[in-house]
């Protein structure tokens, strides 16, 4: 057997070997009509010893069975498998037709042939050819019963017992052959059974297998077939994925997005787009009782099941997709937009801490240089012992303010850096509050401000860094008086609950504008613009009282409205316990608290805030 198939393969067209279905339907087509019509050639000596000398008739009926053999030489030379069925139909048909016409008519024992005409054509697997070939044998009946009506048919010459044994010779034959045409089609149906089974155990391994998960979806969305790689990815089996189950777990801001790109597949478009899917708590995160909604970000390119049925409006169409989970990739993208705005807000810091220190050290250094110039040249200027003195409290103001500035900036490198140590020791919060509005007091009265100090005598002893302490009120007081037109007020009060001190600093100056008030806060940021600055300072005195506050594990909020005035609210534990926790996380928690404050206020990109994408390929 395995010789003869290697001989029908070398006879199939090219465009048959390569398809296992065409290669057997082509080797069913040309094995029967070689062998019967080499079986006739065999078998026609031998009915010529037993006839004797053939009539025309049977000579021209052997000689009919030579266009099996054509027929399965066109085949192979061109492979239109049903152009040769066609043909090989109108060759039976033609052959039934020359025998019964001499035998009988439609009485004949060829007639009975007729029936296999359509069968033989229903091995072609087009409803097209079996069309034909039932129509081919019916028109060959009718034709035979007009021709017997009208008497045009020789009459037969047989006997009844000699025309009896040739109808059972003919239903018998006409039997035998219809037999081996339902063996042939059982066959072909088994091996097209037998490679769809193949061929679905092959995608049914792959998508088992698959980390991306493949699905089929209608133009609304509907789930017919999903993937078992959706259960690793979702945590919930396929079968409540099915129809809506899906979609009801797409987020609820991207199912727009969704939906868009399946009915844009289903038209003929390839598209892609992330969303975000609700994930199912594991089995370990149940157990620890942190079974929260947990969304991952997914890929999701899609395209028409069919190209033709999906540019044909008035057709259902169906989409085919392939996810999969890309949470990794949009945290990467986070980061990365993260670090971009940390490496911009550093620029823009840097900038404003050169605008700021190119004025405030610039200024007091041209003081000092200028004043000291005139005082060494105090022989040619005449210089009296008053003007002497004045230039001398000038350069020491000057040389002061410089220290402050230089101190500023030290005291905050040394936070953002850890290496800013409390020392926490027992004082009394009331008297380092009342020394520190002494000492403004009476830049306040210059000011033409009213200080008011509202601290309660029974304040309990507290726990921290006294000089801290007072560096806290001091900035605090002082930007009040600073910021507070003349005419103006400015409250310090005090009080303790059980567990910690609440000072509140409150004035009726300029106040803060919204758009600044979220930035409050932040090294060297001032609020307005630099060269429209109506006061000077570095603005670092709030960024260290927030870092100081921080240190203490304190809260600080800062509530202003434009033109009616600021109010500042510090909470400080009354004893102060210094956090337990792991390098990094101290460092982060403790020792640096203004970027860990930036953090916080600037707006974080989570993936469940984020807007779907959707792109179209090219």
């Amino acid at each position: 057997m395995s010789i003869i198939r290697d001989c029908l393969d070398a006879l199939l067209h090219p465009s048959a070997r390569y398809d296992a279905l065409t290669r057997a339907r082509h080797r069913a087509f040309m094995a029967p009509r070689l062998l019967g019509s080499l079986a006739a050639f065999a078998a026609f000596p031998v009915y010529l010893v037993l006839r004797g000398a053939p009539s025309a008739i049977e000579v021209a009926a052997f000689a009919w069975l030579i266009a099996p053999i054509l027929l399965s030489w066109f085949l192979s030379r061109t492979g239109r498998y049903e152009g040769a069925h066609v043909l090989s139909s109108l060759a039976l048909a033609g052959l039934i037709m020359a025998i019964a016409a001499t035998t009988g008519g439609i009485e004949s024992f060829a007639a009975i042939w007729l029936v296999v005409v359509p069968l033989e054509a229903a091995l072609s697997a087009s409803r097209r050819v079996a069309a034909f070939a039932s129509l081919l044998a019916l028109s060959c009946a009718g034709l035979l019963i007009l021709l017997s009506q009208l008497g045009w048919l020789p009459a037969g010459d047989l006997s009844a017992a000699e025309r009896g044994a040739m109808m059972a010779f003919g239903v018998a034959s006409a039997t035998l052959y219809a037999a081996g045409l339902a063996f042939g089609a059982e066959s072909l149906a088994r091996t097209s059974v037998t490679l769809l089974s193949r061929e679905e155990e092959r995608y049914r391994l792959l998508a088992r297998n698959m980390s991306d998960v493949i699905s089929r979806h209608q133009r609304n969305g509907a789930v017919q077939f999903i993937s078992q790689a959706a259960e690793a990815m979702l945590g919930m089996p396929v079968a409540q994925l099915l129809g809506h189950g899906l979609f009801d777990r797409v987020h609820v801001a991207d199912r727009p997005a969704y939906l868009t790109a399946l009915s844009d597949a289903a038209r003929g478009d390839v598209c892609s787009v992330e969303f975000r899917l609700r994930r199912e708590p594991t089995g370990s995160e149940r157990a620890q009782g942190n079974p929260q909604v947990d969304f991952i970000w997914v890929e999701m390119r899609c395209r028409p099941l069919d190209q033709d049925l999906g540019r044909d409006l008035t057709r259902e169409a169906e989409v085919v997709a392939m996810m999969r989970d890309v949470t990794d990739r949009k945290l990467s993208e986070q980061a990365l937009d993260q670090a971009r705005s940390a490496a911009e807000a550093a620029d823009a810091a840097k900038t404003r801490f050169l605008a700021t220190m190119s004025h405030e050290l610039r200024t007091p250094l041209n003081a000092i240089i200028g004043f000291s110039e005139m005082i060494a040249q105090e022989q040619t200027l005449m210089l009296a012992a008053s003007q002497r003195k004045e230039y001398a409290e000038l350069i020491n103001a000057s040389g002061q303010h410089l220290l402050s500035v230089v101190n500023g900036i030290l005291d905050m490198s040394k936070m953002e850096s850890g290496n800013f140590e409390i020392a926490p020791e027992p004082f009394a919060p009331r008297a380092s509050l009342m020394h520190c509005c002494n000492l403004l007091s009476l830049k306040a009265r210059e000011n033409g401000i009213d200080l008011i100090t509202d601290a309660p005598q029974d304040l309990p002893v507290m726990t921290g860094d006294p000089r801290a302490f007072k560096q806290i009120v001091l900035n605090l007081v002082a930007n009040a008086v600073k910021f507070t037109e003349r005419g103006g007020q400015v409250t310090v009060s005090a009080a303790a609950s059980a567990s910690q001190l609440t000072l509140r600093i409150s004035d009726t100056g300029v106040g803060i504008a919204p758009d600044d008030l979220k930035r409050i806060g932040a090294p060297f940021f001032q609020c307005g613009k630099t060269y429209e600055r109506r006061h000077e300072g570095t603005g670092l005195g709030l960024s260290i009282v927030k870092s100081l506050v921080a240190l203490h594990l304190g809260e600080l909020t800062v509530q202003s409205k434009l033109g009616e005035g600021t109010a500042v609210t510090v909470k400080l534990p009354l004893v102060y316990t210094p956090p337990q926790a792991k390098p990094a996380e101290s460092k982060i928690a403790t020792l640096a608290p203004v970027q860990r404050q930036e953090l916080q206020d600037r707006p974080q990109d989570r993936p469940q805030d984020q807007p779907a994408l959707v792109k179209k390929s090219a």
